[in-house]
């Protein structure tokens, strides 16, 4: 390329023409902006391509708001660019920034107030290099100064370049704005995480239970919210939910945190020792009562009560602990002595009360005494995303018990959290310590896991058709072939998208392993020399 062109772009285009090119390419960078350094530099880098603008820089505002740095340049070196900072008042840059001004120097050499600071321009030039530098506004207060260099002759408009520079030096500035906008909401949305994970952690911490989900923030939201008061908590869940622990985290989070928490499974006992638990007895009540023994409600005064298994609760007892719910006052076996207490009862069931006092097994007037703030724990399957939470507790905790340090794979966590759990944190709990103890490896795969976890669900009932049909004639032995081919067919393309891995293949089949290697075996299946 010759001098002139250097100098003066040969192109058929005007310079209107070339200008709205290169801002029609300017647009295209922002509107797929990504990474706003990288965005800057090729903004710049079309200065150069299209409009033959050299050594175009963009200054902005430091962090301090003291001094203006090169934050992107092109046909600059990253030394000439880490070279380009300047005090707010200095140079030329400093005076387009501090009057929010355009300033053109027609020629650099002659120019006192620039000082060529990068060392990018030759001191010695047969040709005048013009300097072009505008400001750059955000709401009229200036941020930085976008600046290029002109090689000088007949054909250059540095007042085009000027008005062409100032609306671009608009859109920068629009773009600038944007991403510090972004900035702001990412680092709001970030904190947000943060203090949204501090609280669920300081929940975890606070009432020592796992739980995330939104049905265990449920949970908690009601721990919080019932635990300051007096009323009656009555828990209700399947067997294995964690009632006891939510009890706890109740007393906890109450004014009698300081006091004595006692608890006492109501089906654990006979009906004659169960009132002698709670409520005590003197010295030869009965037939073996040789001292005096206070119960469990005199343990608890000033404190909280749990009555696990409140349903097996039989129906004399019932009556007694409603008196004392009622008039919080009751005598020991074998005592004409009233003894008053002060106590808050926590009632736990995992069954249905209300099937209980239709069938006349519960008292009517008791369940309501106990239905004050009833709070439902969901059941391990209904909290899916709980288990690796869990999985990973129960694994630190057995491993620690047992001086082991053993990890798991993908797919068996992946079998854990698929499973329904019927015994609920209380089966998971077991069944990792198991594990642990059982495991000559130090990784829990998918096939340590009981053959519970493999069998097939059972599908629920359907309901029973108003008249019996026709029974159908069994299928002609030319469709059952085709039925097999495509059983068949399913198994082996199963078995190809997982590279043979039956334990994969068998899981998007719905079968267990043993079921998809009895169907290999019934289909002669030959892995393929290919599959590792």
């Amino acid at each position: 390329m010759n001098a002139d062109n250097c100098i003066f772009p040969a192109s058929r285009f005007t310079t209107e023409a070339l200008e709205v090119k290169a801002l029609h390419r300017i647009v295209k960078l922002i509107d797929s902006a990504v990474h706003l350094d990288s965005v800057l530099s090729a903004i710049l880098k079309v200065l150069h391509d299209t409009l033959r603008m050299e050594r175009a820089t963009l200054a902005l505002l430091d962090e301090g708001g003291e001094r203006l740095a090169i934050r992107a340049s092109y046909g600059l070196t990253v030394e000439e660019e880490r070279r380009g900072v300047y005090r707010l008042d200095e140079g030329v840059c400093g005076k387009v920034f501090s009057s929010a001004s355009p300033f053109i120097v027609p020629d650099v050499s002659s120019e006192p107030l620039f000082l060529n600071r990068t060392g990018a321009r030759p001191m010695y030039s047969k040709t005048k290099i013009a300097f072009i530098g505008v400001p750059v506004l955000l709401g009229e207060k200036p941020v930085g100064v976008l600046s290029v260099d002109r090689l000088f002759g007949m054909e250059v408009s540095l007042e085009e370049d000027v008005r062409f520079l100032t609306v671009l030096a608009t859109l920068i500035a629009q773009f600038l704005s944007l991403n510090q906008a972004i900035r702001r909401d990412r680092q709001q949305l970030v904190q947000e995480n943060i203090s949204l994970k501090a609280q669920l952690h300081e929940r975890h911490r606070k009432h020592r239970i796992i739980g995330h989900c939104k049905a265990m923030q449920e949970v908690f939201w009601s721990i919080e919210r019932v635990a300051p008061s007096q009323a009656t908590v009555l828990l209700l869940g399947d067997s294995g939910t964690g009632k006891e622990m939510a009890a706890q985290a109740i007393h906890e989070a109450s004014p009698r945190r300081d006091r004595p928490f006692i608890k006492i499974n109501c089906a654990a006992l006979p009906e004659a020792l169960l009132e002698s638990e709670l409520f005590g007895h003197e010295k030869g009540a009965f037939t073996g009562a040789g001292g005096t023994r206070i119960g469990r409600f005199e343990m608890a005064d000033k404190g909280s009560l749990f009555l696990d298994e409140i349903g097996e609760m039989p129906l004399l007892l019932q009556s007694k602990l409603l008196r004392v719910l009622q008039e919080q006052q009751f005598e020991r076996l074998g005592s004409n002595r009233t003894i008053k207490v002060d106590v808050r009862i926590i009632a736990a069931t995992n069954v249905s009360l209300e099937q209980a006092v239709a069938a006349g097994s519960f008292r009517n007037d008791l369940y309501y005494r106990l239905n004050v703030v009833p709070i439902v724990l969901p059941s391990l399957k209904e909290r899916r995303d709980d288990i690796p939470l869990l999985v990973d507790y129960f694994l630190k905790q057995s491993n620690q018990r047992n001086k082991k340090s053993l990890r798991m794979s993908r797919d068996f966590l992946d079998a854990m959290t698929a499973y329904d759990w019927p015994g609920n944190v209380r089966e998971l709990q077991n069944v990792v310590e198991r594990l642990v103890i059982l495991s000559a490896d130090d990784m829990l795969r998918l096939e340590d896991l009981p053959d519970c976890f493999f069998a097939p669900k059972k599908a629920a009932a359907a309901p029973a058709p108003q008249a019996a049909p026709a029974q159908q004639p069994p299928a002609p032995p030319q469709q059952r072939r085709k039925l097999e081919d495509m059983e068949r067919a399913q198994v082996e393309e199963a078995l190809l998208r997982h590279g043979w891995v039956q334990a994969r293949a068998a899981r998007e089949l719905g079968l267990t392993q043993r079921q998809i290697g009895y169907k290999i075996q019934k289909f002669r299946l030959q892995r393929p020399d290919f599959s590792v």
